[in-house]
Order: structure tokens, then sequence, then C-alpha cells
């Protein structure tokens, strides 16, 4: 009787789910849903033997991991050609059909969801493993974090053998907003885009942080199937939405390539009323025997192309500039806009970068501006447009004072930027913590975003130097903070002692000295007195530094507030001399060059893993690179890597390279 009604519960939850998650159209309320939920949860609690892997309830996310698993596919994820142009479309449908010998062709377009592609595989019915695309071939086992997706069925209805499909995980607008106005309200770094902050929720060691991202998929591809016959992409889409699926929306198959290009056109001026972000069109071949006599290049399929869409532009009106003082000290204006509805998102801020740029554009408080979204968080206002003009704009001024703590702001001689150099500045203070013990620093686990804010709202730490003085007793009183993770991040604290000089320099955040740098200066000094005491001149003859770089270094040991931090450091027994005594050259003699941006990993993150395994990174690409770590927005770097036959890995692969 108790399985019976655990069963019927299921089924009840799992139509529901598959209403308000795939087709959008909830059929009850919030409070009856979470009626039936608690429900089942205290069944099952009762019943332990009873609980299944396919139970709603086993979404919540478990047990935080340690890393994930490789996974090896049969079949590569392949990654698509993108083209930008309608006579790159035209030269494709020549390229198929000249190909094929004539035949007649269909072709399916679809929108390209701008997220994150898996691979989801199923054994009788039964959702068995999800990963990451890595490098097409290897994969990371993300199987906990997928699980935390609704509209991934745990079990699907009629299903085959086996079946392995491919998605696109995304951030829905949504919950996007509601993430980094989270975000905001706890002082904490906020995400690029959806992609970037779906990319960090997958891959999330502990899956109950993947479970509050609100995350979404999109499933467009049969990759493997045992126990029915597919024969074309439509009709594999169409049978997977019969399983429970939620696929890819709006496909339609067109046999006529002028068709295809109105479509595409058609899905360009609808993707702003669109939820989820899109970045372009997918044109496929849709049978299956095409396909394969198309057959793929080393890289990409033949029977495929991304069309790939300009950035989005709007008109609105510039209502005031204010300031914001960065994590470097850096004072960035910013606009503030009447709210116009962007890429799907509803935008009333936008970057200005700095007055040299504001002065240049001739961009005025009160002005009609043009912003465009290509892929940054804030906007960019690329021009004003003069000729609305009313005569009531006024011309922006950057403050002379620092508007968190009120110390004069400087600006060097040949600088852009605006800066204030206090170190105590309580407007950086929560990023100079987080870039403190972040990965390329001090490296230290569980300090993140969340509990640097946490720390500094409750005036537990002023510096990163205050880390190394926490007791116990006053983490334990903060929000979420138990007993264990609390011994786990003192350990950590500990174990950072011993991080080496370099990263201790790298941490302090010095203006222009990067990880590289600060490598170069504690390999040259030795210990931090040595660096303190040197003079300019002295630090111009270390390798990688200028005269910018040796008077910055100069002008931040020469304020009090910087040594008070060392002085802290050397009375916690933070190794402050340098030793080098690598035991990982996985990467020696192996030159890296970074592009673009990638989803968790910040460049200096990512360059301090190279350089602490031996390798070298470098700022251009030659013939002596041998990989180019690429993220999104990656431009030339990326071109000419590709022109030069270099090895070109994505955040995935080089994690794996790591491992």
């Amino acid at each position: 009787m108790i399985e019976e009604k655990i069963l019927k519960l299921r089924e009840q939850i799992k139509q529901h789910d598959y209403s308000y998650y795939v087709e959008d159209n909830p059929t009850i309320s919030d409070f009856e849903y979470d009626s039936l939920m608690i429900e089942l949860q205290n069944l099952e609690g009762q019943n332990p033997s009873l609980i299944t892997s396919d139970s709603p309830t086993q979404r919540v996310g478990g047990k935080p991991l340690d890393i994930f698993d490789r996974v090896v596919r049969a079949i590569p994820m392949e990654s698509l050609n993108d083209v930008f142009s309608k006579a790159d479309v035209e030269s494709f449908d020549n390229r198929v059909k000249k190909a094929l010998d004539g035949q007649a062709v269909q072709y399916v377009v679809e929108p390209k969801i701008d997220g994150l592609s898996v691979s989801l595989e199923f054994e009788n019915g039964l959702f068995l493993r999800g990963s990451t695309r890595g490098d097409g071939s290897v994969g990371e086992d993300i199987t906990q974090n997928l699980r935390t997706i609704k509209s991934i069925p745990l079990k699907l209805d009629n299903a085959p053998q086996y079946l392995e499909v491919r998605g696109e995980v995304f951030m829905p607008a949504d919950s996007f907003n509601r993430l980094n106005e989270r975000q905001q309200q706890s002082g904490l770094r906020m995400f690029a885009n959806p992609r970037n902050a779906a990319a960090g929720s997958l891959r999330q060691l502990d899956s109950r942080i993947t479970a509050e991202r609100g995350l979404d998929i999109f499933v467009f591809n049969i990759q493997q199937i045992n126990g029915a016959s597919i024969f074309s992409h439509s009709e594999g889409l169409k049978f997977l939405k019969t399983m429970g699926f939620k696929v890819v929306p709006s496909f339609k198959v067109f046999t006529h390539i002028k068709d295809v290009l109105a479509e595409i056109d058609r899905l360009d001026k609808e993707r702003e009323n669109f939820s989820f972000d899109i970045d372009g069109a997918v044109v496929k071949v849709n049978s299956f025997a095409q396909r394969q006599a198309l057959g793929s290049t080393a890289k990409a399929p033949k029977w495929a192309v991304a069309y790939k869409y300009p950035p989005e532009q709007k008109e609105t009106m510039l209502t005031d500039i204010i300031v914001q003082v960065g994590r470097t000290g850096v004072l960035t204006p910013n606009a503030v806009l009447m709210p116009v509805n962007i890429s799907g998102s509803v935008v009333s801020k936008a970057t200005l970068h700095n007055i040299d740029n504001i002065l240049a554009k001739d961009i005025r408080i009160g002005d009609t501006v043009v912003i465009q979204k290509a892929g940054e968080i804030i906007p960019e206002v690329t021009q004003s447009i003069k000729e609305k003009r009313t005569g009531a704009e006024r011309i922006f001024e950057m403050p002379r004072f620092c508007p968190a703590c009120q110390n004069a702001v400087v600006r060097e001689e040949g600088e852009a930027a605006v800066r204030c150099v206090n170190p105590l500045c309580p407007a950086q203070l929560v990023r100079n913590i987080i870039h403190f013990a972040s990965r390329g620093a001090m490296d230290i686990d569980g300090m993140g975003d969340a509990v640097s804010a946490q720390l500094v709202s409750n005036n537990l730490i002023q510096s990163g130097a205050d880390l190394y003085y926490l007791k116990k007793d006053d983490l334990l009183k903060l929000e979420r903070m138990a007993e264990k993770s609390v011994s786990n991040l003192l350990a950590a604290i500990e174990k950072s002692k011993d991080a080496g000089l370099d990263r201790v320099i790298y941490a302090l955040g010095i203006r222009h000295v990067g990880s590289q740098t600060a490598k170069a200066l504690a390999q040259h000094f030795g210990s931090i007195d040595s660096l303190i005491g040197a003079k300019a001149d002295e630090l111009s003859l270390v390798p990688d530094v200028g005269e910018a770089i040796a008077q910055s270094i100069v002008d931040f040991f020469n304020n009090d507030k910087a040594i008070d931090i060392v002085n802290k450091l050397r009375f916690a027994g933070v190794e402050l001399t340098y030793e080098n005594n690598k035991s990982d050259n996985r990467f020696a003699g192996k030159t890296f060059v970074l592009t673009g941006t990638l989803p968790t990993f910040k460049r200096e993150q990512a360059a301090a893993e190279i350089e602490s395994r031996g390798g070298k990174v470098s700022s251009s690409v030659s013939k002596k690179t041998d990989y180019v770590v690429a993220g999104s927005e990656a431009g030339g770097k990326l071109a000419k890597a590709q022109e030069l036959g270099i090895k070109i890995v994505d955040e995935d692969e080089f994690i794996s390279m790591l491992q």
C-alpha cells in the first residue's frame, strides 16, 4: 500500500514537472506542488528502502565531490563551423549539394542556444550518466549536478534500451537576473553573462549549489541509440519529445536555401522575446544517410554550420553617470539608462570604461545613446546621438576623491584610469579578499565569494592577512558555517601559509603585478624584505618589470598600511621567502597563450596553474606556441592559432590537463 502511494506520488510529480519545466504550462499551484513533494519526502524518509534514483526527491543535490571523473565517449561531440554572412550559408549549401551529386536536401534550422553542451545517457529509460563536452572525446562526469535540472527526465517513457542525447544547458534570463541580484546584494562579483553563470554552476563540486541556480536544458541531438531506428534529425527531435525531453524550440525543416535564410532572419528578430540567450542559428542537413555521406573534418561536421548574429544594438536615454570602485582601485564610470530590452534581458546600466572614452565619444548626461550587448554583463555605450540633443545635456567630470573612502584619487601620466590608492578602501575590500584567497594566489579552499563577503560584513577581517587570525568560535556564529566547514576552512588557511613568496606577492594585489611578474620578483629577491627595500631602478632589472611596474611596487610598499599587512602575514607564520622546488613539471618546455573569457578561471589563475607546472605563458601566438586556451569572445589569437595548426583547448580540456 505504501509502495503504491509512493509510486503514485512520483508519477504525479513527474507529470507536474513536465507541464511546468518542459511545456511551461503549470497545472497546479506552487503550494499544491510543495505539498505533494513533502508527502513523498516523508514517506520515503520512513521507508528508505523504497527510495530509487528516479525519484524526484533525488534532485536536490548530494555530497560534495573532490573531483570530477573523466568520461571517454564512443561518439565524439563535435563543434560546428561558424559562418557570419548569408553568402557563407549559400556556399555551405553549394558544397553540400555538390558532395551529394545534386541530391535533394532538406535542412533543419534551429536557434543556437548560448549555453554549455552536455551528454545525457539513459539505460532502459533511467538516467545513467551526464558529462561535459570537454574536448569532444573526453569530458567530465557531472551527473550529480545534471540531476538537479528539473527539465531533464530521470525516467523516460517508452524508452529504447540505450540512448545518448546531446543538449545545451543554459540559465534562463529570470534565473540569471535573480542570481546576479543575490551576488550584488552580497557584495560579490556578478556573472558576466548567462553562459558563464551556467558554466560555473555546472562545474560546482557541491551539487547543492547547482540546484539553487535555476538551470535549464534544451536537447537537440541523438548521439547514440539502441532499440529504435531514426532516419532524420527532425524525426529524432519529435521522438525525443514523446519521451519527455525538452527539445530545442522553433526548429523547422526547409528544402530551399532562400527559406533557410529567411528563417535565420526571423529568429534574429524574435530573439529578444526569448527567455534564453541565443547567439545564432544552426543549419543542419536533415537526413542521417546524407550526413554520413558528407562526413566530418578533424574539427567539425560537413553537414552543419552555425550562423552567428552580430551584437544587438538599441537606443535609449542616458539619465546619469555613476562611478564604481573596482578591486584594483580603478574608478569606472557607468551609465544609468532608461530601461531597455536587449538580447533577452532588461538593461538599465552600461559601461563607459573611462573618462577618455566619454570625452572621445562626447557622451553627456541626458543624451540619447546606442548600446550593445556583446557578452558582457554591463553592456557598452557605443555612441551618443547628437542630433537628438535638446541643450539640457550635462558634461560629466570624474570625481577628485574616492566615492567610497574619500581619499584623493590619482591619474598617472599616460594612463586612462583614475584610481584610489588606499589599500583599505571599503569598496575594494571584498574584491581584494577574494583575490587574495583565489586559486592563483594563496589558494584557500572554501574562501569563495560568499564567505569573503560574510567575513567582511561581520567585521572579522579588513585584509587578507586577517584570515590567519580568525577564531573558530567567531566563524561558527556565521550563517551556514557549521563545525565541519569551519574546520575545513581553518585547515585550508593554515595550509596556505606555505604557498610561497611568489603567491604572496601576487595575492597582495599590487597594481600591474600579475602571477608571472610575482614569480620573477620572488626568484630575483628571494624574500619579502628584500623586495620591500628595493628601489625602482633595482626592480627594473627583473625580467617582465618595466618602469611603470617598478614604480607601482615602490608606491605600494611606501604605504604604511601595506607594510602592516606584510607584518601581519609575517607574525602569522606565512612563508615570505622563495624556494624553487617544483615537483610537477608536466608543462616544462611548453608555451601557452590564453585568449577570450574562460567560464570559471580568471586569466591570472589559469596562468598561475600553467607556471606552477613548469609552463610558460605568452601574450602572442607564434609557431613556438604549443597550446592556445580559448574561452568565449576569443578573437585574433584564436584565428591565428587555427591558421598555424596549433592545438586549441577549451576550459574543460585545460582542467583535464591540469589534473
